[in-house]
């Protein structure tokens, strides 16, 4: 048995005895995991959603346009990173630096051509919080297109590296390709890598899977400290002046990095979100009406 050496006292840090029978799954626990160390948090936001539905409604009836609550989410998060910039970061060299400008990853789901298995892949579209809410529809619509018909390049190009290279290649590449566009900041577009390829924040909307409620995890290569799974719109009873009413509400699921934003952070993203989505005229600008331009809504809502 291992004993204190007599040079550091007999006082002790923490008072402990031997654990009597361990089960074989903690047993199992033990050894496949080690000391916490992964800076993750959680935390879910509950929004009411009845005037963002007639917002996106309205829309759709105006404009013949598939205005969708995934177009929302990403505005609102954009906007909320422009008023809170300390959030707009990531580590280098273990040190917060800010970036710039605001931009928004979304994960698109894709079918391969000859399997039918199901993939994952993703476009980013940049300066969210500066785009009206038509340009970010517009924006996204294309860079869906672009990635279900293959058209993007880079995006193929990558995805017949990674299925050429064995698993046990995977992580090293991963962290290689994270360490140079990140850490050393290099360009490497030339390699098909697009500059800071995964941006401010991820959304993801597993509503469209059916699903009101889950947390996705942060990957470290991506240098993104803010995920949101955008969950289902559900009818549930909620309390309005003091009586139980019929309502629609929505949550957003959120994986933070806590290296970057704490609970204050958190606080001030949540408040923004909630008041876009919940006052989306307000936020998001006029309706327009069918056939009419940028300029002419700005005008409108000037």
């Amino acid at each position: 048995m291992f004993e204190t050496p007599k040079w550091l006292g007999r006082a002790r840090n923490v008072a402990l005895k031997p654990v009597g029978k361990v089960s074989s799954f903690r047993k199992l626990a033990m050894g496949t995991w080690d000391d916490p160390r992964d800076p993750q948090i959680y935390g879910t936001l509950t929004l009411r959603m009845e005037n963002a539905l007639a917002y996106i409604e309205d829309y759709r009836r105006a404009t013949g346009r598939r205005l969708t609550v995934t177009h929302l989410v990403a505005k609102a998060v954009a906007q909320a990173l422009a008023e809170v910039p300390e959030t707009n970061a990531l580590i280098r060299r273990n040190r917060p630096q800010q970036r710039e400008d605001v931009s928004v990853f979304f994960s698109i789901a894709t079918e391969d051509p000859d399997t039918g298995e199901i993939d994952l892949s993703g476009a980013k579209l940049d300066q969210v919080d500066r785009m009206d809410i038509a340009d970010v529809l517009d924006a996204l619509e294309d860079a869906v297109r672009s990635v279900r018909s293959g058209e993007d390049e880079a995006i193929e190009r990558s995805k017949g590296i990674f299925a050429s290279l064995p698993f046990a290649a995977m992580r090293p590449l991963l962290n290689a390709i994270s360490l140079g566009l990140y850490g050393l900041d290099l360009d490497l577009t030339r390699l098909g890598l697009p500059k800071d390829p995964f941006g401010s924040a991820i959304v993801t909307n597993i509503g469209s899977l059916g699903l009101s409620e889950a947390y996705a995890p942060l990957m470290a290569y991506t240098r993104t400290p803010i995920l949101l799974a955008v969950g289902a719109v559900r009818d549930e009873p909620v309390v309005e002046d003091g009586r139980v009413v019929p309502g629609k509400v929505m949550g957003i699921h959120a994986t933070l990095d806590h290296r970057l934003i704490d609970g204050k952070h958190a606080a001030l993203l949540s408040r923004v979100i909630t008041r876009a989505m919940e006052d989306p005229a307000t936020a998001f600008g006029v309706i327009p009406s069918r056939g009419a331009t940028v300029s002419e809504l700005k005008e409108a809502a000037s």
